[in-house]
């Protein structure tokens, strides 16, 4: 009933609009009878002119217009008199989450616009074939962010062979000279410096934070590919383990989230609350939604080398290739008890420590006290596992480390010192120029996996294929070895090259 006394007030005013005449007396009491068949159970008087002039005009339309008026605020307060207070909301889970996360992204990007920076770098690479030239010149951009003591952190792919930086800070048309202070390219980090004190004004840096939990929102903010301003995208953490470094083909720890990074994102902070917890530097190819971000663990470790040496010091390695002993004929076989867990030492880097203190078929129990199951993995956090390679990479150079092993059905603890290793036939050549021999027509060059990339992308299958097991699988017997090749002949055809290709070990 209430609904149609609306719906008789608007009719009502429609008719005054379109000149209708209206006794004022009729209106009230056809308002007054609406409203006593309503049952809100509040009563209220209606004060009204009695008037009995007929309107003929706007001008004497004035009391019909304020009866009208006072009914319709009775109508009002009658029915919110009557409504009944509304029970407080409850949020779903979800419905909170969601509120965490665009807070943090709102946090975010008032943390980032003071701190994370375009990067514009031109870079020029060399010709592994023609070791003497390089590839033409190419420009690319990345993201960045300032870290305490005036120093810009980013990936190293995203300044990888420069012949110079540029940055621009947000808000900013001008670009600034940037120098490369120190690159680690199996961790894909790098530290910029910029000497202009013009860009250092109303810049702020950001702090490190810890390595998040699973599902906890993160903000990953940068200058991807698209557009030229800033960009923030949101996601959680979906799992923490070690994966492989694309650009310098290393198994170190990585946070797997589902924020999109993409191009240009490479460099940037992924924040979470008001601190930094990762690097974005890859994604996984033919996926949707699966970014990787590099965690603080493996960033400390990188700037305390460069704060201690002055320079990239690497990523410990114990030199060895180990086998899971979940096969319980392996177990019976080397005599392990059921309680005993490790893993089956099947190869040892000639170079390393363990070289000359662990032997073939030893089964490694624990490492520093921490107990090694037989997949290889060690406890992490609260109900999770990763390899044990993760504790081997966070020790510092010629840090030793306590290694208990089985051996022949005893037990021995040794103490191995761990350092950066290097391959035979190395992963990366970058930031510096390829060697090379010339001997009467003949070009000698070491061989690097680099030199295999320049057969294209299906490398693996169209080089030669002994070069590229000796590349993949060998290790060197003394430090400094170099695997060198003829790579070409005054003349030689390239399919007879390609063909049969012979590897050589000589000292230039």
């Amino acid at each position: 009933m209430l609904g149609s006394s609306f719906r008789t007030v608007r009719r009502l005013c429609s008719s005054f609009s379109s000149s209708v005449l209206l006794d004022d007396c009729s209106l009230q009491r056809h308002l007054n009878n609406s409203i006593d068949k309503a049952s809100y159970g509040a009563s209220s008087v209606i004060e009204t002119n009695n008037c009995t002039n007929r309107a003929s005009s706007s001008n004497e339309i004035g009391p019909c217009s304020s009866s009208l008026a006072t009914s319709a605020h009775v109508l009002r307060s009658s029915r919110a008199g009557a409504r009944r207070p509304r029970p407080p909301r409850v949020r779903t889970r979800q419905q909170q989450k969601k509120m965490t996360t665009d807070a943090d992204a709102y946090s975010a990007i008032e943390l980032a616009l003071d701190s994370v920076v375009k990067i514009f770098t031109v870079s020029s690479s060399p010709n592994y074939f023609l070791p003497w030239q390089n590839k033409s010149q190419r420009e690319s951009m990345g993201s960045g962010f300032v870290i305490p003591g005036r120093k810009i952190l980013t990936n190293a792919h995203v300044v990888a062979d420069h012949t110079f930086v540029l940055v621009r800070k947000h808000g900013s048309p001008t670009k600034y000279r940037a120098e490369v202070q120190a690159i680690g390219h199996e961790c894909d980090l790098a530290i910029l410096v910029v000497e202009s004190e013009e860009f250092w004004e109303g810049m702020n840096f950001l702090e490190l934070g810890d390595i998040p939990f699973l599902q906890e929102a993160v903000a990953v903010v940068g200058y991807p590919q698209g557009g030229d301003n800033i960009s923030v995208t949101k996601g959680v953490v979906s799992r923490v383990e070690p994966t492989q470094y694309v650009h310098g083909a290393t198994q170190l720890m990585a946070i797997q989230i589902d924020a999109a990074i993409n191009p240009g994102n490479s460099g940037g902070p992924a924040i979470m609350g008001n601190k930094v917890a990762g690097v974005a530097f890859q994604n996984l190819a033919g996926a949707e939604n699966i970014g990787y971000i590099i965690p603080v663990p493996v960033i400390k470790h990188f700037l305390a080398g460069v704060e201690e040496s002055g320079k990239y010091v690497g990523f410990c390695s114990l030199g060895l290739l180990c086998q899971p002993t979940e096969n319980i004929q392996l177990r019976n076989h080397f005599k392990m008890q059921s309680e005993m867990t490790g893993v089956l030492v099947s190869k040892i880097n000639p170079l390393s420590d363990a070289y000359n203190i662990l032997k073939k078929d030893d089964i490694i129990l624990t490492f520093d006290g921490v107990p090694i199951a037989n997949d290889g993995t060690v406890p992490f956090r609260n109900r999770e596992r990763i390899t044990f390679d993760y504790l081997v990479s966070m020790k510092k150079p010629n840090e030793t480390a306590v290694v208990k092993v089985f051996r022949d059905g005893k037990e021995y603890e040794f103490n191995i010192t761990l350092r950066p290793l290097q391959p035979l036939v190395p992963v990366h050549q970058f930031d510096k120029l390829p060697s090379y021999y010339i001997f009467a027509g003949l070009l000698f060059v070491p061989l690097t996996q680099p030199y295999l990339h320049e057969y294209g992308e299906d490398w693996y299958n169209t080089s030669p294929r002994r070069l590229c097991e000796r590349a993949l699988r060998e290790l060197p017997k003394k430090a400094g070895e170099q695997l060198v090749i003829l790579s070409q002949g005054m003349n030689v055809l390239l399919s007879y090259r390609s063909r049969k290709l012979m590897g050589l070990k000589l000292k230039i």
